[in-house]
């Protein structure tokens, strides 16, 4: 088995060339801790790069001028402005005005408390499948009835089926939700103003209530436009989490904000109360900080991260050709199709143990996830070349 190239720092404007395996190992979080030191880790979204240096300088000054306080009156404004100033300059969106959002401590609690706000126990919440794990734990820890929608061809929203289900589930609930996964999560799928239209007027139509997580917005391949919910006609009852956390790689700084629609404001009330506690005042810092200036370190990593989407797809067609492989539009993940392969339903655990590479379980993903595994590109080409080098190992190849 073959070894990452460590003994050297490469200089580049791209972040996911700026570290070396050496010293990533030396990072104590999930990504780097969860398994055996000889195991490459391709699962957990963390990415292997340094901070934007705009993020560096505005924790380091007010760690130096004793900034660590609780947060304030001042948080939400100031996270929305920094939103509103991003989404301008990236999506050409102006639907973040400050009556209209509220600060909360993470998008899961975010995501959580619109979930208990909006519905009530035995409602049905809906999403698509395959989904990110966390939102099954967190409907049904509410008590809610979670119904996953399995995408179609193309891992495309399947809007007949799901205009079938939006009827049922207003039947069967006093008030069903739709939780929009945009863009998606794990196939990295991302949806267009039409098909985001025809959501908006289904979900109208049956008296649905939709909350999006956006919170991979920024996330975008090259030339590809992501359409932020909110600003697609007929949303103003919808809701969108969305944060700096996963874009900048400040999943140890959580914060996020819920944005509501023109005629959801009045659904913010209770988020409020509830989720004043918890608050970070040095992530609001630190995404800010992101938000207003971290727009050529973020381009420079959306580049980096089309050059290994292309990579992979080099890596995989010489390596695992039977694994059909696409780059996909958003994320930074690539959703592996292993059914061919001759392994068990979890051909996670044959890399894992044969390979000594990690990825995420495709299982746990939901309906369509079986055979599948979800591989985090977000690192450096050196480590995505070994690891995918090891999968092929993994199955004799």
């Amino acid at each position: 088995m073959g070894s990452v190239r460590s003994d050297s720092r490469t200089h580049s404007l791209n972040p996911l060339e700026a570290l070396t395996l050496d010293e990533l190992r030396r990072r104590t979080s999930e990504k780097w801790h969860a398994n055996e030191p000889d195991v490459l880790p391709l699962g957990v979204a963390e990415m292997d790069v340094p901070l934007a240096t705009p993020v560096v300088q505005a924790l380091t000054q007010a760690l130096e001028a004793g900034n660590t306080g609780y947060t304030g009156p001042t948080s939400t404004p100031r996270y929305a402005q920094a939103f509103d100033h991003f989404a301008r300059a990236r999506w050409g969106w102006t639907g973040i005005r400050e009556p209209l959002t509220c600060l909360v401590p993470a998008v899961m609690r975010g995501l959580a408390g619109l979930v208990r706000g909006l519905t009530r126990p035995g409602d049905t919440v809906v999403t698509d499948a395959p989904f990110y794990p966390p939102f099954k734990e967190l409907v049904e820890a509410c008590g809610r009835r979670f119904v996953a929608v399995p995408l179609g061809p193309g891992h495309r929203l399947d809007t007949d089926r799901l205009d079938s289900v939006f009827a049922a589930a207003a039947r069967d609930s006093r008030q069903a939700l739709y939780l929009l996964c945009s863009p998606q999560n794990p196939t990295g799928t991302v949806h267009t103003a039409e098909e985001l239209g025809r959501i908006a007027d289904m979900t109208a139509r049956h008296g649905v209530r939709v909350v999006a997580d956006e919170s991979h917005a920024p996330l975008v391949a090259g030339g590809v436009r992501f359409v932020p919910y909110l600003s697609v006609p007929g949303t103003q009852s919808a809701l969108s989490v969305l944060s700096a956390a996963k874009a900048f790689n400040l999943g140890g700084l959580k914060a996020a904000v819920v944005v509501a629609g023109s005629g959801a404001a009045d659904d913010l009330g209770r988020l409020e109360t509830e989720e004043e506690y918890g608050r970070s005042h040095l992530a609001v810092i630190a995404h800010c900080a992101a938000l207003y200036d971290g727009g050529p370190w973020l381009d420079s990593l959306l580049a980096g991260l089309d050059r290994n989407r292309r990579l992979a797809r080099e890596l995989l067609g010489h390596h695992l050709p039977k694994v059909p492989y696409e780059p996909a539009d958003g994320t930074y993940f690539a959703w592996l199709d292993c059914r061919t392969l001759g392994l068990d339903s979890d051909p996670a655990s044959s890399f894992l143990e044969h390979g000594r590479v990690a990825l995420t379980p495709g299982g746990i993903f939901g309906t369509g996830g079986a055979g599948h595994a979800r591989l985090n590109l977000a690192t450096t080409p050196a480590i995505l070349e070994e690891g995918i080098e090891r999968m092929a190992m993994a199955t004799g190849g």
